[in-house]
């Protein structure tokens, strides 16, 4: 089946589309998630992701290009761990589409052949039901349960463990 989108690097040109997606879409990521809504926080978000360590990915619809969400891979180890975190949203008007399965299987795939990676984890909280449908639409098995693991909007909370092997699902 073709795919409806592309995966590409966040860059400065993005910034105006990337902050209104963020800003039409406060309701959908509740307290999920916290995406950059000013564009010096933005800018702090591509010198973040600069580097090694950290490859983000927005998730773009072929058919004129619209934002339809952001894919982080984060905390790169390579060597004998070849390893890396996930996080991920998407914008209002393309949740519940499938478009987010699409690049979060263009995301592993690109970690799987160009990366080298061999274990990808996700971090979810037990409440954010679509999240861990996506997550287990795309081959990942629930690992564990973390008790205030990451502190989101001021304030810590609890995640679930999510991940996938490379030698699991080939691309």
């Amino acid at each position: 089946m073709p795919t409806r989108i592309d995966i590409r690097r966040p860059t400065a040109d993005d910034r105006g589309a990337f902050l209104a997606a963020a800003a039409g879409s406060r309701a959908l990521h509740g307290t999920w998630v916290s995406p950059p809504l000013t564009p010096a926080a933005y800018d702090t978000y591509l010198e973040r992701m600069a580097g090694d360590a950290h490859v983000p990915f927005l998730v773009c619809r072929r058919d004129g290009g619209a934002l339809v969400g952001v894919v982080n891979l984060t905390n790169i180890v390579r060597g004998a761990f070849r390893s890396g975190y996930l996080g991920w949203y998407a914008f209002a008007g393309h949740e519940r589409q499938g478009l987010m399965r699409e690049g979060l299987d263009a995301v592993v795939r690109h970690a799987w052949t160009r990366l080298k990676l061999h274990r990808l984890e996700a971090n979810i909280q037990p409440g954010n039901e679509a999240s861990k449908a996506l997550a287990r639409a795309c081959g990942f098995t629930l690992e564990g349960y973390s008790p205030r693991y990451l502190k989101i909007r001021g304030r810590w909370r609890d995640h679930e463990r999510w991940a996938i092997l490379a030698d699991t699902r080939r691309p």
